[in-house]
């Protein structure tokens, strides 16, 4: 399994094929689907059976697993993924067990997935969109570091957007993100 990244408290690796249950279970909450696309079983699989594909030729998009480093218990998962098809503009997007709500670990692991986006030196801005009645993850995103611009429209759902330039003013985004 490969690492994507390391946080204080997270690490982000691929899944590995026998873990396919765990990321089906995260998905049996209500709560934590509230404001996801509805998806049945079969194309939550489908979704899964696709990343384990991908990790043999991709390391920078993609989607991973959130364990917490202490106990390698399921955080959650996250992506990578281009944004409307453009290589050079990344989208993140993320889901956490209900447990790790309100304890930071979103802004956490957004940031490490900001940097880890960054390292292609191709990609000139990440971005993330969030239904409008998503309150706690746009407050996610925007602590991350990235800034909320006009709605945009994706398959006519009104969605909160937000955006973060690879250099904001010379400054390169890596250090901004320590700060």
């Amino acid at each position: 399994m490969h690492i994507i990244a390391e946080t204080p408290r997270l690490i982000i690796r691929e899944f590995s094929p026998e873990e396919q249950d765990v990321y089906l279970d995260h998905y049996n909450d209500e709560e934590v689907c509230r404001y996801l696309p509805v998806r049945n079983i079969e194309e939550r699989i489908i979704i899964f059976q696709t990343a384990l594909a991908n990790y043999v030729s991709n390391k920078q998009t993609g989607i991973w697993g959130i364990f917490n480093k202490e106990n390698g218990e399921p955080v959650g998962s996250c992506l990578l993924r281009p944004f409307n098809g453009n290589l050079t503009v990344i989208e993140v997007g993320y889901s956490l067990e209900r447990k790790y709500w309100g304890q930071g670990v979103g802004t956490e692991m957004t940031k490490a997935m900001v940097a880890h986006a960054f390292t292609d030196e191709k990609v000139t801005e990440v971005t993330a969109v969030t239904v409008l009645e998503n309150i706690g993850s746009q407050k996610v995103l925007e602590k991350a570091g990235l800034l909320r611009t006009d709605n945009l429209f994706r398959d006519n759902l009104e969605l909160a957007y937000f955006r973060l330039p690879k250099r904001i003013s010379g400054t390169t985004q890596r250090s901004l993100l320590h700060l």
